[in-house]
């Protein structure tokens, strides 16, 4: 029996995004019938959500910290008609606006039916993974950043999953990850890590996921650059953007992503096929004609630097 699970990167729904969403739940406000369908089709869908969904709270205001996202409660809603599952808060936008909104984007998406990881009421809450379920396959997800330290969960006080992993991976984040295996067929671990804007993960990324994988990771999805990275072996170091209002590089095209298929069994990651999506001004849809195959040239060249092959419709072998 096989699961396929779909991996979204960086969802950012405030700010622009939060004002088409402003009188409406509706997926299609957002995203193309063609990219719906894409995620309809997976068993399970995870993502990372880049703000908080609440009308409280205020902007959290520490030197150099210039964006600030938030999205309107009903937010959460959209994303379960889109089919989403489960998401990480585990970024440095989780607490964008406080301790307050942290806490209401948790329970906004568990009224939805939304599940998340990353982030909680305090320590034990936000070092917490959830255990899906699809056909009988357990898959348990677990969600850290190594950004912002301010953001840092403690034993009395909200805050996310913070690791500096650029010092290692920790004996308490290797203990969670054989944990999760205990409970669950396959571990993903998805981590927010390393700079924005660059083309490839940087050394102690590449580091950190090794390290995971050693512990007991099935997978590793990771996020933050806003811009797609190559995948090594079950290691995709980059997901890139799925949603945003954001200025476009000319040379980077952070506007044109990918949606991650990884098909799983009960041994992990069997295989993974990336769609091209191309993101407007708050609006993702399919990618075509010049947009999709500059992506393929894109990946695929991403790919080649770790070795991995990709095929014409760009799937890569994971086993």
């Amino acid at each position: 029996m096989t699961v396929t699970i779909a991996l979204a990167g960086d969802t950012m729904l405030g700010r622009g995004v939060a004002q088409r969403l402003e009188d409406t739940s509706d997926p299609a406000e957002l995203f193309d019938e063609g990219v719906r369908d894409v995620l309809a089709g997976a068993d399970l869908v995870l993502l990372n959500l880049e703000c908080c969904i609440s009308t409280r709270g205020s902007r959290w205001d520490p030197v150099g910290k210039p964006f600030h996202f938030r999205a309107p409660p009903h937010a959460a809603g959209m994303l379960a008609r889109l089919g989403v599952d489960c998401v990480t808060l585990a970024n440095n936008h989780a607490l964008d606006y406080g301790y307050e909104a942290l806490l209401d984007t948790r329970d906004h998406l568990a009224a939805a039916g939304v599940l998340s990881v990353g982030a909680g009421v305090d320590l034990a809450q936000a070092r917490r993974a959830a255990v899906l379920e699809a056909s009988g396959l357990r898959v348990g997800v677990l969600g850290v950043t190594d950004h912002p330290d301010e953001f840092a969960a403690t034993d009395d006080r909200p805050g996310v999953n913070y690791v500096p992993l650029e010092l290692g991976v920790p004996e308490w984040l290797a203990k969670s990850v054989a944990e999760l295996r205990d409970v669950a067929d396959v571990a993903i671990v998805t981590p927010h890590w390393g700079p924005n804007m660059t083309a490839r993960p940087v050394p102690h990324v590449r580091q950190a996921a090794k390290a995971l994988l050693e512990c007991g990771a099935s997978l590793v999805a990771g996020h933050s650059a806003h811009v797609f990275h190559g995948v090594e072996g079950p290691v995709l170091y980059d997901m890139g953007d799925f949603v945003d209002d954001y200025i476009v590089d000319p040379d980077l095209r952070n506007d044109l992503g990918l949606i991650f298929l990884v098909t799983l069994d009960e041994q992990g990651p069997v295989r993974l096929r990336a769609v091209p999506i191309a993101l407007d001004f708050c609006y993702t849809r399919l990618a075509t004609g010049r947009e999709a195959e500059w992506i393929r040239r894109r990946f695929a060249g991403a790919c080649a630097e770790f070795g991995t092959q990709v095929s014409e419709e760009l799937t890569v072998s994971l086993r």
